[in-house]
């Protein structure tokens, strides 16, 4: 005799809108009425039935009949185990899973027999051939509809895809007259709960055969066992949420049978059937429905790789395109910017190159400040590829930048310098067509947030977004990413073998100027003294033409000992050892301002020596010496002026501390900055200012051998500006007295 069955909790309250994601879909304790559950323990004993058995004892009879060929049940789903008669029961098929300790039989009245056609034969038979010959997506999905409309009898078939989003997009249906069309409209993603779409990848069919029903809740026959506990996901009977119920009757909806379409683990849509009426469906009709959304999964990921390789090799041909171009260039894409396949692989309307304050660029870009501002965030986000559809939604700095592309795809090269490739897309305005108002409802007189009432079309306007990168394009910056890199590292090794030469070639230079102007310093100063001799002991018997050019031999001695002194102390420059200490350039600069005055007497100069001129961590002597040719220049170019004005100030950078030097002299053209670092390089002539030429190549040495820079601005007959920044002091020497 069976024990009676455990009393069942008082319902609970309908959920609504707003808790749907928290409700327990997988565990509703109740079935649907059109068909009857027994559940039994490991053991085979009964622990629970649903409350629709005429007695517990039908429930038993049904377990044991079915019993023996669940010995090898697997954890597949619902299998099909045989058709049972029950005295007072129509015949049953009798399907049976596993849900974690249990054994689950479902039983469903069993349909008139067909025959000798079962409705996968005719699957099989016709609509997987006609599944290979579409040419198209499209006409996958409408062969698909009207199959799924022949199998089951229902009034309208849809087909649909999720986007990114979630939304559900109809690609195609066949309906009944009398059916409204869904065709080309979509259904917000909330119509289907983020649970839903995990049930719906684990079980692929789900049948309400009537919406209107009322469940039937399972009894527990077992002390200890919760019918509320155990998991349906995989019951072809579960209990579906009250909200869908509700959903489906406000559509019009009766009956619906829904099958997954997955493709590589992802739910990528569903084929929806729906009817105004009631409409239970043999389970032999369900499983040919199932395999009609297998077969058609296999087909569209089978097109989808299809479209995804040949989107791949159209793009890596961009980048071989590319790629050979690069071998050629200076790797940083300037010289490409403009190449038409640079646009092509990213299928952009703009591409602009940023490597740190410099930009290049081809097509529709924003401006130039934008792209810097655009560029050092990318840079900092440390992505190697980074895509976005709405650019002035997803970067915190779009506000005042003023009318911005949509679409951005960039890619970083350098994890040391902001050097990054920006792909643009312009703006797409789309059209959507909702089926009903996709806004969240508010809450009706009842308190509860209901399903939308309104099925009804409602249009709107998509703005701010581009088409979206697809991930052929995303593969194939990646891949010109890694290729970039590549001939970057391969000339920063070039570039090191010929530093590395030019470093040997250097010290050779240094060693033979070296010896050449110590060696040339005794010549010279005997030309000259042989000179003085001959204009000292025979001077009155010389023509006065003789002397004349005995005194141009003598300038030139002259001019040529002081050549190879200048060229002496260069050389020393970079070969003695640096001894770093604290220097206070305020008295240094106040010293030599008083030795020029001296030297440019009866000349007046005005110097114009700024507070707080920094304390440098260097070379004294070498110190005194750069300061010494940088104001003695100032003092130089600025005889021509009534008033010489020369000005000294402090600079402050990020890289440390230094002095910037101007005056009102005759200046320079800014195109020639460069050349006036170098050796014996000149912009004046020699008749006007005196000078060997190596006063600021000796200036940029020892800057750049404490680790410094050292920069020129300079406009004609409006002066000039040269200035140098040393490394700040050591942390062990910064306070030191």
């Amino acid at each position: 005799m069976l024990p009676m069955p455990m009393p069942m909790p008082p319902p609970l309250p309908l959920p609504d809108l707003s808790s749907c994601d928290a409700e327990p879909i997988r565990v509703p304790g109740a079935i649907q009425p059109h068909g009857w559950m027994v559940v039994l323990d490991a053991g085979g004993a009964l622990v629970g039935c649903s409350a629709n058995w005429p007695s517990p004892v039908h429930a038993r009879l049904v377990a044991a009949e079915v019993a023996p060929a669940c010995t090898d049940l697997g954890d597949d789903g619902p299998v099909a185990l045989a058709r049972v008669r029950v005295d007072g029961l129509p015949p049953l098929d009798v399907l049976a899973h596993r849900s974690g300790h249990h054994l689950v039989l479902e039983c469903e009245p069993a349909p008139p027999s067909g025959g000798l056609q079962r409705p996968i034969d005719g699957l099989v038979r016709r609509v997987l051939p006609a599944l290979q010959r579409a040419a198209s997506l499209q006409a996958l999905a409408d062969l698909a509809v009207a199959e799924a409309r022949r199998l089951t009898g229902f009034g309208r078939a849809l087909l649909y895809r999720f986007d990114a989003q979630g939304h559900g997009e109809v690609l195609a249906e066949s309906a009944a007259p009398g059916y409204h069309s869904y065709l080309g409209h979509r259904f917000p993603a909330s119509d289907v709960p983020a649970q839903a779409r995990a049930l719906y990848l684990a079980s692929h069919v789900r049948l309400i055969a009537d919406a209107h029903y009322v469940p039937v809740p399972l009894e527990a026959y077992a002390p200890g066992w919760d019918p509320a506990a155990l998991d349906l996901g995989q019951a072809g009977l579960r209990s579906v949420s009250p909200v869908h119920l509700e959903y489906m009757r406000n559509m019009g909806t009766r009956a619906s049978l829904s099958v997954s379409i997955v493709i590589e683990g992802r739910l990528w849509g569903m084929l929806s059937c729906h009817d105004h009426a009631a409409r239970p469906l043999p389970h032999e009709v369900r499983a040919a429905c199932e395999h009609l959304g297998r077969l058609l999964a296999l087909k569209i990921a089978a097109r989808q790789e299809r479209d995804e390789v040949a989107a791949r090799l159209e793009a890596r041909q961009h980048v071989l395109e590319l790629v050979a171009q690069l071998a050629d260039s200076d790797a940083t894409l300037q010289r490409l910017v403009g190449e038409p396949a640079m646009l092509r692989l990213g299928r952009a309307s703009g591409v602009a190159v940023v490597l740190d304050d410099r930009c290049w660029s081809a097509g529709e870009v924003p401006a130039l400040p934008v792209l810097q501002a655009l560029g050092g965030w990318v840079a900092g986000r440390s992505e190697p590829v980074w895509a976005t559809d709405r650019l002035a939604h997803d970067w915190p700095g779009a506000a005042g930048q003023g009318e911005l592309p949509a679409g951005l795809l960039a890619v970083s090269i350098s994890q040391v310098h902001r050097h990054v490739v920006l792909w643009f897309r312009p703006e797409v305005v789309r059209s959507v067509q909702w089926a009903g108002d996709p806004r969240k409802n508010a809450p009706a007189a009842d308190g509860r947030i209901h399903p939308r009432h309104s099925f009804a079309s409602w249009r709107e306007e998509l703005r701010g977004r581009s088409e979206p990168w697809a991930d052929a394009t995303l593969a194939a910056a990646d891949e010109l990413r890694h290729a970039l890199i590549g001939v970057v590292l391969r000339r920063a090794e070039e570039m090191a073998e010929v530093a590395a030469e030019l470093g040997r070639v250097n010290k050779e230079l240094e060693a033979f100027s070296y010896t050449v102007s110590h060696d040339l310093r005794a010549p010279m100063r005997h030309i000259a003294g042989y000179i003085d001799l001959v204009q000292d002991t025979e001077g009155a018997q010389l023509s006065p033409r003789a002397g004349r050019y005995l005194a141009h031999v003598r300038e030139a001695a002259a001019y040529a000992g002081r050549l190879v002194d200048a060229l002496l102390d260069f050389s020393r420059m970079g070969r003695a050892a640096l001894k770093p200490a604290r220097v206070d350039t305020a008295l240094l600069v106040q010293e030599l301002a008083a030795e020029i005055d001296r030297q440019e007497q009866p000349r007046r100069i005005s110097w114009r020596i700024a507070p707080g001129l920094p304390v440098l961590w260097a070379d004294p002597l070498l110190v005194q010496a750069a300061l010494r040719n940088l104001l003695g220049n100032a003092a130089k170019y600025t005889r021509s002026r009534e008033a010489a004005v020369v000005h000294v100030r402090p600079v402050v950078r990020a890289g440390g501390l230094g002095l910037e030097i101007e005056d009102n002299g005759v200046g320079f053209q800014q195109k020639y900055a460069a050349k006036l670092f170098g050796v014996f390089q000149r912009l004046h002539a020699a008749e006007e200012f005196e000078g060997t030429g190596i006063g600021l190549a000796t200036v940029r040495r020892i800057v750049e051998r404490h680790g410094g820079e050292v920069w020129a601005h300079g406009e004609p007959q409006e002066g000039a500006r040269f200035g140098f920044v040393l490394p700040a002091a050591p942390a062990d020497e910064a306070g030191a007295p």
